[in-house]
């Protein structure tokens, strides 16, 4: 039977999206330092780490479809998805710790341990993550409260993009006084920690409202034989899967891309002019004072930068989330994300062309780019769930978790594709770890993992919503004729 009360309070809506922010707080680390952790933290060489995270990734991500099934006929008191968030978030937690730690092993140990410990920690992200995501579209069927959902939910992502591409490096430094292997264990302890608690509280706070009638019994080939007659669903895999190859490559190169290619010098002029400096300087004084290590950003301009370029287009990128639910009310999903991806992907091209020391215009462009790009954040899963939606209006059964799933597994493939591409590239255009100054080719190709690279891969995930046929009108329909059905 389903819910008549679809709409959703606010303290569920923070609720929900407590799960999202402990579960970024992990996969935002991935996707922004893993090749760096593996290659200049514990000395994995590039091409090797390239491997670990492609293979193990992708070997992972194909747990997915897996996972998928067992979630749809999973049965308790607490509802199909809820209870996955219980049962997952202490190995989430304790998986996360492993697999950012640097034991001391050979270098042929180092990698077996590297590639063990991220197969595990992309299996227990599926088992917990899958569940979490098809939640949002079992709490309601309303498509308004579930694009207000999806903000929130996005709001939170933010939040933990916030705290991790800013901060998580100038912590590690400080809080390992100067030893980024055990400050990076001491941030993931951390993170590890309240990603428990919050993952608890999401199974507290919220409430699965559709729920399949008990008569309903899928197959898993019923279930099979509608994904692949699902055109809406193949499009959204592959656009999930060229979105996050792209999150997952620019990400990860930007540190590269600011401590070799864009000019020092010019960087701390930057920083000076605008005062950040001198914040630092203060911040400092605060935190030794308290006995943690000094961090290091007065005195190495590239992370300061890295930090603060991360940090203005993440809080851009939360402006852009408050606009995407009353454009996409109003001109539907698929339009506003079609032209805001494009949008974005015109800024990460132009990445390749400034000279190395205008820092100001490197900065102007990222705040464009965080805008643009953070419209589209929370209509890509609220999107996945009209999916879920069409399945059901078309084969009248609903099977939210193999969608998801599916969906999931595009976000891993990409993941991976994405972390070993910009692993690879340094591998091939020569770049050596922690060398002052890396060869021309080495620049060349870091320049083109920020730029060239991820925006053609935006441009194409755009141009494949050409071919989505969910548009606003069919948002509609779908929402009046299942309530009815429903009811």
């Amino acid at each position: 039977m389903y819910s008549p009360n679809q709409k959703l309070s606010v303290a569920e809506k923070i609720g929900y999206s407590l799960g999202d922010l402990a579960a970024n707080l992990i996969f935002q680390t991935l996707m922004t330092f893993l090749a760096y952790f593996y290659t200049d933290v514990y000395r994995i060489p590039a091409g090797t780490a390239g491997i670990i995270i492609f293979v193990g990734g992708l070997s992972g991500a194909f747990f997915n479809i897996l996972m998928g099934i067992i979630a749809d006929r999973t049965h308790t008191r607490w509802g199909k998805f809820r209870p996955w968030l219980l049962w997952t978030s202490l190995p989430f937690g304790v998986i996360s710790l492993l697999a950012f730690s640097t034991p001391d092993f050979s270098d042929s140990g180092k990698v077996v341990y590297a590639f063990v410990t991220y197969f595990l920690l992309v299996i227990v992200y599926s088992a917990n993550n899958l569940p979490y995501s098809a939640l949002s579209g079992v709490i309601t069927g309303d498509m308004k409260e579930r694009n207000s959902l999806s903000s929130y939910r996005f709001v939170a992502v933010m939040i933990a993009q916030f705290i991790i591409q800013s901060l998580l490096l100038p912590l590690a430094l400080s809080l390992g006084h100067g030893n980024k292997a055990v400050g990076f264990e001491k941030v993931m302890l951390f993170f590890a920690i309240v990603g428990v608690i919050c993952f608890c509280i999401t199974f507290l706070t919220t409430k699965e409202r559709i729920v399949p009638p008990v008569e309903e019994k899928n197959t898993i080939r019923q279930d099979l034989t509608d994904l692949s007659k699902n055109k809406p669903w193949v499009i959204m895999l592959i656009v999930t899967i060229l979105v996050f190859v792209t999150l997952a490559l620019k990400g990860g190169m930007y540190i590269f891309y600011f401590k070799y290619y864009l000019d020092p010098s010019a960087q701390s002029d930057y920083l000076e002019s605008i005062g950040f400096n001198r914040f630092i300087l203060g911040l400092n004084e605060t935190v030794t004072s308290l006995g943690l290590g000094k961090f290091e950003w007065p005195e190495d301009a590239p992370t300061s930068a890295n930090s603060l370029f991360n940090a203005g287009g993440i809080l851009f990128m939360i402006v852009g989330i408050l606009f995407s639910k009353p454009l996409a009310d109003r001109f539907g999903k698929r339009n506003i994300f079609g032209i805001f991806l494009a949008l974005s992907a015109v800024c990460l091209v132009m990445f390749h062309f400034y000279p190395k020391d205008n820092i100001g215009i490197v900065f102007i462009t990222q705040i464009v780019h965080g805008f643009t790009y953070g419209i589209t954040i929370p209509l890509l899963w609220a999107m996945i769930a009209d999916v879920a939606d069409y399945s059901e209006w078309k084969n009248n059964r609903r099977a939210t978790a193999i969608i998801f799933s599916a969906m999931i597994f595009g976000l891993k493939a990409g993941l991976s594709i994405g972390g070993s591409l910009g692993a690879s590239i340094l591998s091939m255009y020569g770049y050596v770890a922690e060398q002052a100054e890396q060869s021309a080719e080495a620049v060349e190709g870091i320049k083109m993992s920020v730029s060239i690279y991820p925006g053609f891969i935006f441009l194409a995930g755009a141009a494949l919503l050409f071919w989505y046929k969910i548009d606003k009108a069919m948002e509609v329909r779908l929402e009046t004729e299942l309530k009815e059905k429903r009811n």
